[in-house]
């Protein structure tokens, strides 16, 4: 068990959606969050590759940082299409989504692939935000334990530090349907995740960050936060506004 709770990290993962004009929804966030009282938290947002420059830039200074939601493994070359680890720093990112289930699903992403893409992050000094999590076929043959915990050995690289790792947990049956685990089924799975990390990485195993993300949004932010195991919210649709982000940034206040 860690002595002290890690500075929680309350994450945006804006999917595909935001365009320039968005940057006034980033704007008013930074605003809410300067001029209201200080949140105990990390505020990192991902928005879509196309405004990360612009988005990066807007947020110099400020307590928001902007992250990417996926990376190819390799640095550069014949890869239509694809965007590089190396592409999503200069570009002033500086941390980057892998092992999403959507990309799990829709792109049929292996665990040993997305290893490969957080090794990349790794390499140039950004932090990886290495996703896991279970379908509801699998929760409900109550193999959800097992299930993670084999995402979560083949996902996450060797070397793995608390400085440059953190750890997503979303149940793939709860991500935008409005349905959530209870806390206690919350608690369950982010205690074995951080058993998994200590017994692998040691001291940085008890520190890595471990997130929950799943329909999480102002009116129950507060409650799956409370569980000492969970270390900030990994956030989909109630991130697109500032001001309902910010109500979720309230469970820090």
């Amino acid at each position: 068990m860690i002595e002290d709770k890690p500075t929680a990290i309350a994450a945006g993962n804006w999917k595909m959606n935001g365009l320039k004009e968005s940057l006034e929804e980033l704007l008013a966030l930074r605003s809410a969050v300067e001029n209201g009282s200080d949140a105990d938290c990390e505020i990192l947002i991902c928005p879509p590759f196309t405004v990360i420059a612009a988005f990066a830039e807007a947020m110099k200074g400020s307590k928001v940082r902007i992250g990417a939601q996926d990376c190819h493994f390799k640095e550069s070359g014949a890869h239509t299409g694809d965007i590089s680890a190396s592409m999503l720093k200069d570009a002033g990112a500086t941390d980057v989504i892998v092992g999403h289930s959507e990309r799990r699903a829709d792109h049929g992403e292996s665990s040993e692939l997305i290893c490969r893409k957080a090794e990349a992050v790794h390499k140039e000094s950004l932090s990886a935000i290495i996703c896991v999590g279970e379908t509801q076929a699998e929760r409900e043959a109550g193999t959800t334990l097992s299930i993670v915990a084999d995402q979560l050995s083949k996902s996450v690289p060797e070397g793995s530090t608390a400085s440059n790792t953190v750890i997503a947990y979303e149940p793939v049956w709860a991500i935008g349907t409005g349905l959530t685990p209870t806390v206690d089924d919350v608690s369950e799975v982010h205690d074995a995740i951080r058993a998994d990390l200590v017994e692998r990485f040691g001291d940085d195993g008890r520190a890595m960050r471990i997130l929950y993300g799943g329909s999480v949004k102002p009116s129950n932010a507060a409650v799956l936060m409370a569980p000492f195991s969970v270390n900030g919210a990994l956030v989909g649709g109630a991130s697109l506004k500032a001001a309902d982000f910010n109500g979720i940034i309230d469970a820090w206040r």
